[in-house]
């Protein structure tokens, strides 16, 4: 049986994972990408990083993004949730607070789902060099939404 989830539920699919895939747009054609990501439930923000590129240059021009998370187990047993909201880069010493904030995130989600004591964000990420620091940004989320499936 398919169904839709309740709100809460869709938040509870997006506060315990930390890979999604990010949907936006480029030259008005769809994209879609993998991607490390940080659910703040207080602030409802997602908090994500990246390499200067494509993605980010798409995101910068037109801001309406969306992310879906899911958990599969098989064809019978999964829940997804899908968020819309905005882009918006961030910058300076508030660049570093969420980033510092994405780290502390998914270090406890990886020692709580996945038994895994980690050290740095290098452990679990190869896009963060030890001599720069990645571009942040934050999707302030608007909607969510979310299905499962038991059977």
């Amino acid at each position: 049986m398919i169904r839709v989830l309740k709100e809460k539920e869709s938040k509870h699919v997006l506060s315990n994972n930390y890979i999604g895939y990010l949907g936006y747009v480029y030259k008005d054609e769809p994209f879609i990408a993998p991607i490390t990501y940080y659910y703040n439930p207080e602030k409802n923000i997602i908090i994500g990083y990246s390499d200067e590129g494509h993605k980010m240059i798409a995101m910068r021009k037109h801001n309406k993004v969306c992310l879906e998370v899911a958990e599969i187990d098989s064809i019978n047993h999964w829940e997804s949730a899908l968020v819309h909201g905005t882009f918006r880069q961030v910058f300076g010493s508030a660049s570093k607070a969420f980033l510092h904030e994405f780290s502390l995130g998914i270090k406890h989600l990886i020692t709580r789902k996945e038994k895994k004591n980690l050290s740095f964000i290098s452990e679990f990420s190869s896009k963060i060099s030890k001599s720069e620091t990645p571009m942040v940004f934050i999707i302030d989320v608007l909607d969510v939404t979310g299905r499962m499936r038991r059977h």
